[in-house]
């Protein structure tokens, strides 16, 4: 009677577990219920005319001259949401006139957030906004409105081209 009892059992768990695949060290594989996403890309664009670039080692703020730019780019994230580097800021002093200056760096921490579609570049996202954390020594500069030299503040945020043709 028990042997009866056993089997009447254990004959319909071993079939449903035949059918779902995990009798004896068998893997269960489901269908994917929709064919999967394209994977997203996010990218930077610093100078119009150039690539979308992807955890650089460098890039440039002022693309005109390349008196302005980050160096020895370090990056600790790099998300959809968010992108981190610990790096340095070089920067002309352009004393006495930028041809003739000399370029000086700062440490510094950059974080690029914000985030578009990149036009024409399906699945690809660009940052849009750049924060600039000055962790030491800052830059001195002359405001030409009030007529006096001051030093650069800690943080800065500045736009970002949201693609490589500077529209």
């Amino acid at each position: 009677m028990k042997r009866v009892l056993v089997i009447a059992v254990l004959v319909p768990v071993a079939a449903a577990l035949a059918v779902t695949g995990l009798i004896l060290g068998g893997s269960a594989q489901a269908a994917p219920a929709r064919p999967a996403a394209m994977p997203s890309q996010t990218v930077v664009f610093d100078c119009p005319g150039q690539h979308a670039l992807v955890r650089p080692g460098s890039f440039i703020l002022t693309c005109a001259d390349g008196n302005a730019y980050f160096a020895k780019l370090a990056w600790t994230s790099w998300t959809p949401g968010l992108a981190s580097a610990k790096g340095t800021l070089v920067l002309n002093d352009c004393t006495p006139y930028c041809a003739a200056g000399h370029f000086h760096s700062y440490p510094a921490i950059v974080v690029l957030w914000g985030s578009k579609a990149v036009k024409g570049h399906p699945g690809e996202r660009c940052y849009t906004k750049l924060t600039e954390i000055l962790t030491g020594q800052r830059p001195r500069y002359y405001d030409a409105v009030h007529h006096k030299w001051v030093t650069a503040p800690v943080t800065q945020t500045f736009p970002l081209l949201t693609s490589g043709h500077g529209a």
